[in-house]
């Protein structure tokens, strides 16, 4: 069962902090060979490495889900699930409604005019992971804040494409779906084949082969972050054990490669909460097995070191239990924060409005999740006139010619030159 370590073990610490970076640069070497495969061969390659990872034999004309097959998986599906899909889908369009960015135009200095225009990205890919569950909730998650932006073109991919998938995708209006995953994907989106065309940007979570890839080709396609497996830090004292551990126990079943930990000052407390794993925990489930690899409950000296620890993770998920409102402002990194014991991360995960897909590995330490704002490009204009661009002549040139470019000081001095010229031919031309 998930052990109890003291944030002073540092062999323990290393085992449990540090093992994810790991295993993301063994993913990288993988990754990279079947990248160069793809680019070079294409459709032939994205076959070759489905039927080989997954198991699946599948022709180029396959790659597409049919509308007949997502029109049978919609009238098979139970209403119950409907009805969950779009009240989820509700929440979570409210939500990315708020995060367009705005636009703006600001007068700098009289007749200097500077702005940005916001506009959607062209195409994109959702990636959505095929492995033990189906994950219609990623659609929504991902597929929204696209729409949200405006963006014409959105394509859903998946491994297996489950028909919850299909019938969440199909709520959404999106008929473009692939049955592709893993970094043959992620390859395929980032640089186009015969069949699949390249997508501005990849979003959405996967294994940490589909992360690793996702890594590697961030400098030739836009992506949202490394969504890698799911990550869960706890901090707290008190609290209900038996919601802790299932809040645990809701992120270990995920994959074997997730992380969950609660970080606590007290002993009674993590023994506590060890104690109702013990008798939840399913013998010989994904989740145990987890649980007892790459989880831990860690004891720290106080609060305040707990809160550093998990700075320093910069975890997707983190929950502050009650008790803890006092180290909020002291978190500077995590993916998503969940602000007390009832605030249950599977909530979130699902309908609360908030976006599940979330940086892991520590990429929270650069970015938050998913927002409409990462289906937008802005783009930054301005405009001068010449009695503003005078103003600012003194400025500008001796700004270039401290740089020594001198052509960027003569760009500037040759429209008063001409204007000057101008001004006396007008003048001239009226005697």
């Amino acid at each position: 069962m998930i052990p109890i370590v003291s944030s002073t073990d540092r062999k323990a610490m290393a085992r449990l902090v540090h093992s994810r970076e790991v295993r993301l640069r063994e993913a990288e070497r993988v990754a990279a060979r079947i990248i160069a495969d793809v680019r070079r061969r294409g459709d032939r390659a994205l076959i070759a490495w489905t039927r080989k990872l997954d198991g699946v034999r599948i022709s180029a004309a396959d790659l597409a889900v049919s509308s007949e097959e997502i029109g049978e998986a919609r009238r098979a599906a139970d209403p119950k699930l409907v009805r969950a899909l779009r009240r989820a889908a509700r929440n979570i369009r409210a939500v990315a409604r708020r995060q367009i960015p705005a636009e703006f135009s600001i007068e700098t200095e009289r007749g200097i005019e500077v702005g940005e225009w916001v506009r959607p990205l062209g195409r994109v890919a959702c990636y959505v992971p095929g492995g033990r569950f189906p994950l219609p909730s990623t659609v929504l998650m991902s597929v929204i804040p696209a729409q949200a932006a405006g963006v014409r073109e959105i394509a859903v991919t998946s491994p297996r494409p489950a028909p919850a998938v299909l019938v969440a995708a199909d709520i959404l209006g999106i008929r473009t779906i692939y049955r592709l995953g893993g970094a043959q994907a992620i390859a395929a989106f980032a640089y186009g084949t015969e069949t699949i065309p390249r997508a501005d940007k990849i979003v959405g979570p996967g294994n940490r082969y589909v992360a690793a890839a996702k890594k590697l080709v961030a400098g030739d396609c836009g992506i949202d972050f490394v969504a890698g497996p799911t990550e869960l830090v706890i901090i707290g004292d008190r609290g209900h054990p038996e919601w802790v551990a299932w809040d645990l126990i809701a992120q270990a079943e995920h994959d074997p490669d997730a992380l969950a930990l609660l970080l606590t000052a007290s002993r009674p407390f993590a023994r506590a909460v060890q104690q109702a794993l013990r008798g939840i925990c399913a013998s010989g489930s994904i989740a145990e097995r987890t649980l007892e690899g790459r989880c831990g409950i860690i004891v720290a000296r106080n609060l305040e070191s707990a809160a550093e620890i998990s700075n320093d993770l910069a975890p997707e998920h983190l929950m502050l239990l009650d008790g803890t409102a006092q180290w909020f402002k002291k978190i500077t990194s995590a993916g998503s924060i969940f602000l007390g014991g009832a605030s249950a991360v599977a909530a979130g995960d699902y309908a609360t409005g908030g976006n599940h897909i979330l940086p892991t590995s520590g990429a929270a330490r650069m970015r938050g999740g998913l927002t409409a704002a990462d289906f937008t490009k802005v783009i930054g204009y301005q405009r001068a006139g010449l009695g503003g661009l005078a103003r600012l002549r003194p400025t500008l040139t001796t700004l270039a010619r401290t740089e020594g470019l001198e052509g960027h000081a003569r760009s500037i001095e040759v429209r008063f030159e001409r204007a000057a010229r101008q001004a006396l031919e007008s003048r001239e031309a009226k005697k």
